[in-house]
């Protein structure tokens, strides 16, 4: 007898039963029977009449221990792959062994929901890996992994190091596949030599048992994740692209196999191992793709070092990264990476930032500049203030983007599965018509052409062009420091006519330096300066970095911040005011105030006596806001600027760049009115802002950019975030955007047309079942080499 659980041989005089539907199913181990146990004791005995597959054996220690678990409530161990949510809710990233088909899954997310801290799982069936959601107040994290295990899942975070073995697992089996899958091809195809030039009597019944033998192999191992396949989507009721692969290898093999028992007919095993080897060949080329995709924008945590050299009062000690805490001192190292997101303490040198940033120069770094986890300090030693590690860096946030992105289907990937589903459908019906006439016609040759045209017609390339494309142009954008967080972005980028920007933070830096000083009074420059840097010393907001060269000659006292228009304070006893001319002049005798010298942003410095000085503060322009504004004005998109600035900063900016509409003042409201305005006449709108004001007008976009510095809400519900501060990289986004469009629209036409004009000939009875899988493999490839140029540069520019 054999085990229920698990399928293997049940040892004599093990007894070990288990009660599942009304009936007494024996096991061959207590760990097996564990496991089933929880299983129907949770309700849960659907899963035996589910599955595809006998599940693996579990280990009855581990099914049964709990101590194991424990260490995974340990703070300093949840840092690697817990992210926190709230106060309440924690989400673990995890990978899960044991998992065969989507009974599996199913089992899984049934089970954990029974449990009553859990809000959300999610289980991904290729990748192994599992998203869960609970409240710790309610339970804790090593009792839900004791659950996973005891229903024969054993549970592993989530972390770098296991996505990588997962992967190597993955390519090293794809390897033995393909290796057996050609040496089967060419050892068959030997033998088919001799079959074709006229092997007669006992010799050719001879080589048919060799080719049989040999194919075996290839057809139960090789061609494996084919049948697999095709029996999940059947159950499914959904006809995937395994389906006809399945079909043709299958009818071929056991054709084959029984025209060599009975001695007469037809063999196809040249065929079937040519078909199954350059079918798995494309594959391994997507599958190497995809994972080069992964490494190129995800797994960024291989990026951080394991140690990091803490500075104490006296001494420098070597310890566990994930031990540093915010307000802690490291030493970095001329080219070590840096261990946290932090702000330069003392030392002069430069960063490395292309792989998160896109940025290919090095970033000067001096004190009070912020670094980022991850980025290379590549001139100099550098003291550094721990300011976020963990899950709370920068590198950490774009992971998470980045794994949303790969979450979120796009529509177009979507359409093609199901027009791929049709297809499906279509060429099976299509194959039958085939064969009856055929069977009819001429019998002897009815199967290996049906065999051809179920090879030729498979929609592999169809279903390759468009995701290989995406995945292949996310990736080139994510190495120029465009990060796409939502699945519409690339299409979505085509279809823009109007771009609307936000000023400050945005087209500017949100950094002000002292453009100029004009004198009102007999007051020094310095002295004037002097008070202005006083009164702003405890200020928070961007315009006080201005004065910040003249802070400490003298200080202020009873000072007090008035939002949107000024400070207030005395120095040496007297009464000032610095801020806009209404609020600066309301403690003048005299209540009319002085109008401002033109249209740049002035601030008026006031003592209780007379106006003192005017000082006019500029925000610099990013790099390349005026290339971009031009690059899409010339291709006819509409340029709009929306800010809350009420100063004529707004208007003289917008002279610079040539941008013809904008408005100043715009309050949250007024830019979303502005927003649904334009849309309700027609355009599709790109919105690009950075604060937390730009959020509710990014969520109504159809395409939404936040900059590097925007706030963490504005990143989170922007569709696509720009990592580093060269503005022309959207125009190239665009460009690359459009680029990936006829990318697939090649594609697309490819593989149609490759089907249309194989399937007559194919038909006809003009194409070999093993031409027909050298003709349907050449297409995938083609597909996905065509979609791999745009995982290189190419983007131009600007747009075109």
């Amino acid at each position: 007898m054999s085990c229920y659980h698990c399928g293997l041989p049940i040892p004599d005089r093990a007894f070990y039963p288990v009660t599942i539907s009304g009936r007494e199913e024996r096991m061959c181990c207590i760990g097996c029977q564990a496991v089933a146990t929880a299983i129907v004791d949770g309700g849960l005995e659907s899963f035996y009449r589910f599955r595809t597959e006998a599940n693996s054996r579990p280990d009855a220690e581990q099914t049964l221990a709990i101590e194991r678990w424990r260490v995974y409530d340990l703070p300093e161990v949840q840092s690697e792959f817990v992210l926190e949510l709230d106060e309440h809710q924690r989400q673990a990233s995890l990978l899960l062994e044991n998992i065969t088909c989507a009974a599996c899954s199913w089992l899984i997310e049934k089970h954990l929901h029974s449990q009553p801290g859990v809000r959300s799982v999610t289980v991904n069936m290729v990748t192994h890996r599992c998203t869960l959601v609970w409240d710790a107040d309610q339970q804790p994290l090593s009792e839900l992994l004791l659950e996973l295990a005891a229903i024969g899942f054993t549970p592993h975070p989530a972390t770098d190091k296991h996505q990588q073995d997962l992967l190597r697992h993955e390519n090293r089996l794809a390897l033995m596949r393909l290796g057996v899958a050609g040496f089967g091809m060419m050892q068959v195809g030997m033998l088919a030599v001799y079959i074709y030039t006229g092997a007669t009597g006992e010799w050719l019944h001879f080589f048919r048992w060799i080719s049989l033998l040999l194919v075996t192999p290839v057809v139960l191992f090789s061609s494996w994740p084919f049948f697999r396949g095709a029996w999940i989507g059947l159950r499914r009721n959904n006809l995937t692209m395994d389906v006809p692969i399945a079909l043709g290898i299958g009818l071929a093999y056991i054709a084959s196999a029984w025209a060599t028992v009975s001695g007469g007919g037809e063999v196809y095993f040249e065929a079937i191992s040519t078909f199954a080897f350059f079918l798995l060949a494309g594959r391994y080329v997507e599958m190497r793709a995809r994972h080069k995709n992964r490494q190129g924008f995800g797994n960024l945590a291989q990026l951080m070092p394991l140690t990091a050299r803490r500075l104490d009062e006296t001494e420098e000690t070597l310890v566990p990264v994930k031990s540093l805490r915010p307000g802690e001192r490291v030493l970095v190292r001329a080219g070590e990476t840096f261990p946290c997101d932090g702000r330069v303490q003392t030392g002069h040198s430069a960063a490395m930032e292309a792989l998160l940033t896109g940025e290919s120069r090095p970033v000067p770094k001096t004190a009070g500049d912020p670094v980022i986890a991850g980025t290379l300090n590549s001139d100099s030693p550098l003291t550094v203030e721990v300011v976020a590690t963990g899950a709370g860096t920068r590198l950490s946030a774009i992971e998470r983007l980045v794994d949303q992105a790969a979450r979120d289907k796009p529509w177009q990937v979507a359409l093609a599965d199901k027009v791929a589903r049709y297809f499906v459908a279509a060429v099976l019906v299509v194959c039958s018509a085939v064969f009856a006439f055929w069977w009819w016609y001429q019998p002897d040759r009815a199967l290996w052409v049906a065999l051809s045209v179920l090879v030729v017609t498979c929609p592999c390339a169809l279903g390759l062009a468009m995701p290989t494309a995406l995945a292949a142009a996310t990736t080139n954008l994510r190495q120029r420091g465009f990060l796409v967080a939502r699945g519409h972005v690339l299409e979505g980028l085509t279809r823009v006519s109007r771009v609307i920007f936000d000023k400050t933070g945005t087209l500017t830096k949100g950094s002000f330096v002292l453009e100029e000083v004009r004198l009102c009074d007999s007051m020094p420059r310095e002295q004037a300066l002097a008070i202005s840097a006083a009164l702003e010393a405890s200020a928070n907001h961007p315009l006080a970095a201005a004065f910040e060269p003249w802070r400490g000659e003298s200080q202020a006292t009873d000072v007090r911040q008035y939002t949107a228009a000024g400070v207030e304070g005395r120095v040496e006893g007297r009464r000032y005011r610095l801020g806009n001319n209404e609020f600066a002049a309301e403690i003048l005798p005299t209540q009319a105030p002085p109008p401002a010298p033109d249209d740049k942003l002035w601030l008026l410095l006031c003592s209780e006596e007379k106006p003192l000085a005017w000082f006019a503060v500029a925000d610099e322009v990013r790099p390349g806001a005026l290339q971009l504004v031009q690059q899409l004005t010339r291709e006819g998109l509409a340029v709009e600027l929306l800010s809350g600035d009420r100063s004529g900063a707004v208007a003289e900016l917008a002279g610079v760049l040539g941008i013809k509409d904008f408005r100043a003042g715009a309050s949250p409201e007024d830019k979303l009115t502005r927003l649904r305005e334009v849309q309700a006449a027609g355009d599709r709108v790109l919105m690009m802002g950075d604060g937390i004001n730009d959020v509710p007008v990014l969520s109504g976009a159809d395409v939404s950019v936040a900059v590097a510095s925007a706030s963490d809400l504005a990143q989170t519900k922007a569709d696509s975030v720009l990592l580093n501060d060269n503005l022309t990289t959207l125009a190239a986004a665009i460009t690359l955007s459009r680029r990936t469009r006829r990318i697939i629209a090649q594609n697309l036409g490819f593989s149609l047309s490759y089907n249309l004009l194989a399937l007559p000939l194919a038909a006809a009875g003009m194409v070999a079942p093993w031409v027909a899988a050298l003709g349907m493999t050449a297409s995938s490839l083609v597909v996905v080499l065509n979609a791999m140029r745009l995982s290189r540069g190419g983007a131009g520019e600007g747009v075109h």
